[in-house]
């Protein structure tokens, strides 16, 4: 849902309110279609921000959009990069930041923002601009890590396997993720693993640190938690934060039907540990990693919950301070 016409209301009387001499130039990457975000959104948000700073704004309009946009935002010198939208927009436009000096800053439009919760970034879109606002006359960046699985980077989550082919249901139904958001995603979850990771899954083989692990999904993150459910944070392994250059994570070793109610009740728990779990194996502070098909059958693949297609393999590393950030 997004923000009601009061909170609308204060954010247009933000861009009247203290006006002063932009110092710095602002790319404002929007994404039309995500799920809080309107014409009349996008315009308030960009009227507030030209109060403070030097601003272009621009919609995406297709997939990887952002990620060109912002690369040749940070070779034409931009300060900062905000990207308006969900995890998604976020993940694109921090690939075409990825080690360059200009910053990124979040600006939540999307069902989850799993990243925004992660760097305490408000829900609400109008507090987030007016944080946004504030930090002209703050300005202090900060770095942290972004990993990476082939060509792609990642800000706090990516997998191969299970949570790639839920992702890849979900995306295929953006109504009904719009709609009902996690519950949509739990239901979605169950269906695939029901009927694609029970009987006869794909087949995986993780390499890491000179060990093999079997399995039949592989999840790795760049930050804590790995993700979110409604307001519940979702934790696989511990040790790994966005400035620990390192990454962690779990590898599901078998599907069984029977094993689906612990192991969801030990990832919503609060003091139950999912890698404890004897279908599970954690992983923690790797460098890198290697993921591949084991019945050649290519991998399903997922980063930052945008679906990026099949693979024969995936090669995870971490960019340790690869990422600048104004948050």
């Amino acid at each position: 849902m997004g923000p009601d016409d009061d909170a609308l209301e204060r954010l247009a009387a933000t861009a009247t309110l203290g006006a002063r001499s932009p110092v710095r130039r602002m790319l404002v990457v929007v994404n039309p279609y995500a799920t809080t975000v309107t014409a009349r959104l996008r315009q308030l948000v960009v009227d507030a921000l030209e109060s403070r700073f030097e601003v272009d704004a621009v919609d995406t309009q297709r997939k990887s959009h952002a990620i060109e946009l912002s690369r040749d935002a940070a070779e034409q010198g931009y300060d900062v990069v905000v990207a308006l939208g969900g995890d998604g927009t976020i993940n694109e436009v921090a690939n075409g930041l990825a080690g360059t000096d200009t910053a990124l800053a979040c600006l939540p439009g999307g069902a989850a923002n799993v990243y925004c919760r992660m760097l305490g970034v408000p829900s609400d879109v109008v507090a987030a601009s007016q944080r946004l606002l504030a930090r002209a006359d703050r300005w202090q960046l900060r770095s942290v890590d972004l990993a990476r699985v082939n060509d792609r980077y990642f800000t706090f989550s990516a997998g191969a396997g299970l949570d790639a082919s839920v992702v890849e249901r979900v995306d295929s139904h953006p109504q009904l993720k719009a709609r009902f958001g996690p519950w949509f995603y739990a239901q979605a979850a169950v269906t695939t693993f029901l009927k694609s990771y029970v009987v006869n899954p794909p087949r995986v083989v993780a390499t890491a640190a000179g060990r093999e692990t079997r399995g039949v999904s592989v999840f790795v993150q760049n930050s804590q938690p790995y993700t979110f459910f409604r307001h519940r944070p979702v934790r696989l392994a511990a040790g790994t934060h966005l400035h620990s250059g390192d990454l962690s994570g779990v590898v599901l070793t078998r599907a069984n039907a029977l094993d689906l109610p612990t192991i969801t009740y030990r990832l919503l728990a609060r003091h139950s540990a999912v890698g404890r779990h004897r279908r599970v194996h954690a992983f923690d502070g790797l460098d890198g990693l290697r993921v591949r098909s084991f019945d050649h059958r290519p991998v399903p693949v997922q980063v930052d919950g945008d679906f990026i297609g099949h693979h024969e393999e995936a090669v995870f590393s971490v960019l340790p301070g690869g990422l600048s950030l104004l948050d």
